[in-house]
């Protein structure tokens, strides 16, 4: 009978240690180990110095029971309350959180229902001068708002829709961002999964319905983000067209609190957190396409 060797409980050859049945044990704190384990600590001490203690100090000022003096944040509050939540309502904070809602929930609807047809034809569609079209809808993107601002005005007022939810919504649906990032997610859907298509007697729009924009959920998924983010921090639009308060926006609502001198920080950082929360919110509800559609490739055109 052949002489077996006993399994070995230790193999240092690279200073791992193993049990019997093979499982990796935790290796010996060595000091370069534990450098690096120290000089992680510090990066993840510094990262959460830079972006997570402003967050808190901003919900600990804004649920502070006492009022912090000018200029004064806090990183404890001084007992919870909702008294500068409900002074900020008070002072338009609700009308203009649900002109805010209503305006990005359409113009969302309709910048991203747009982009999609648009990516659709300059994608699987060949004509002439899609090349110049792409270049032209591209070319928007490099110019600020400031510029195209009092012509945008002109042409509202002409149009009639000046302080309306139409006014402060159409100008958002045709952006460049979105029609770029979904032409360039849509050239790479195979062209053979169009064709088996057509052969069962599927028209543009069923297989647009029904076979592109199934496969296109990350980069829908992307652009839903980003144009949330724009909608939502609009300022110079709702400034020029917005002349009563009942059409106030979310943003208008907390400049004018942050140029008021009449209101503490308290009042005011409890406006910048409604500012704040929905765009969290949609991000973490969309995180997993928005990286679905980065790592897919779709902003590389």
């Amino acid at each position: 009978m052949a002489h077996q060797s006993a399994p070995r409980s230790e193999q240092r050859g690279h200073g791992v240690t193993t049990s019997a049945l093979g499982l990796r044990l935790p290796r010996r704190l060595t000091a370069r180990r534990g450098g690096r384990l120290a000089v992680r600590v510090v990066l993840y001490a510094i990262v959460a110095g830079i972006f997570v203690v402003p967050l808190w100090s901003m919900f600990a000022t804004a649920f502070s029971a006492d009022a912090p003096k000018l200029g004064e944040v806090m990183l404890w509050p001084r007992g919870l309350s909702t008294g500068n939540m409900r002074t900020a309502w008070n002072l338009g904070l609700g009308q203009g959180l649900l002109n805010s809602l209503i305006i990005v929930a359409f113009g969302l609807l309709l910048q991203i229902s747009v982009s999609a047809f648009a990516a659709y034809a300059l994608a699987r569609k060949r004509f002439r001068g899609a090349s110049f079209v792409l270049l032209a809808i591209l070319a928007t993107m490099m110019m600020p708002e400031e510029v195209i601002g009092i012509p945008l005005y002109l042409v509202v007022g002409r149009m009639h829709m000046l302080d309306t939810y139409p006014g402060l919504i159409l100008p958002i649906v045709g952006w460049a961002l979105p029609i770029y990032v979904l032409t360039g997610f849509m050239k790479q859907i195979p062209l053979e999964l169009e064709e088996a298509a057509r052969v069962d007697g599927a028209g543009d729009f069923r297989i647009f319905r029904s076979v592109i924009i199934p496969l296109s959920w990350p980069a829908l998924g992307t652009c839903a983000v980003f144009g949330f983010l724009m909608i939502w921090d609009q300022y110079l639009l709702p400034l020029l067209i917005v002349h009563s308060p009942k059409m106030t926006t979310l943003t208008l609502v907390v400049t004018g609190l942050q140029a008021s001198q009449e209101q503490g920080e308290g009042v005011r950082l409890a406006a910048a957190v409604v500012l704040m929360v929905p765009s969290i919110l949609i991000y973490l509800g969309l995180q997993r396409l928005f990286e679905r559609g980065l790592l897919s490739g779709s902003l590389k055109g």
